[in-house]
C-alpha cells in the first residue's frame, strides 16, 4: 500500500479572502476548479462551500468555507470543513481502513460525497487533527 502527501485544507468563512492571501502573499498559483469534479450537494448529501485551489508547483492547498452542518448531514461523527485537514492519496483505500481497523482507530468514510474522483476517508490523529486519506476511483 503506497501513501503520498496529496494536499492542506484550511477552511474560513472568507474563502476569497484567504485565497488572496496564498495567491498574493505567499505567491502560490491558482489551480482550476475543473480539475476537482464534485458531486451535486443536496440536503442529504455532498457539500456546496465555496472552495479555491492553488499551488507553489509541488503542494496544494484546498481553501474550503466552513460548513458545520457536513458531519451532521451525512450521518458522520468527523467534519473535514469544520477546521480542515491534512490528506493523502492511496492507492489501496481498503487496506488502509484495515491498518485503522486493527489499530482501533475510527474513521468516518465519506465515499464518493465531495468528489467523483475521489474515494475519502477522515479520522483524527492522537491530539485531534483532522487526517483524510483518499483514493482515486479508476484506481480502486
Amino acid at each position: 500500500m503506497k501513501l503520498e502527501f496529496h494536499h492542506i485544507n484550511y477552511v474560513s468563512k472568507d474563502v476569497d479572502e484567504l485565497d488572496d492571501f496564498y495567491r498574493n502573499i505567499l505567491q502560490m498559483k491558482s489551480l482550476s476548479p475543473q480539475n476537482f469534479p464534485r458531486t451535486d450537494a443536496t440536503d442529504s448529501s455532498g457539500y456546496a462551500g465555496k472552495i479555491r485551489f492553488a499551488t507553489e508547483g509541488t503542494m496544494q492547498m484546498h481553501l474550503a468555507e466552513q460548513d458545520l452542518t457536513v458531519a451532521a448531514k451525512h450521518s458522520q461523527h468527523i467534519n473535514p470543513v469544520e477546521r480542515g485537514h491534512i490528506a493523502f492519496r492511496t492507492d489501496d483505500i481498503e487496506a488502509f481502513k484495515a491498518l485503522l481497523q486493527e489499530n482501533d482507530i475510527d474513521f468516518a468514510d465519506y465515499g464518493t460525497a465531495f468528489a467523483k474522483e475521489w474515494y475519502q476517508i477522515f479520522f483524527h490523529d492522537p491530539v485531534g487533527n483532522i487526517i483524510e486519506v483518499h483514493q482515486m476511483i479508476d484506481e480502486a
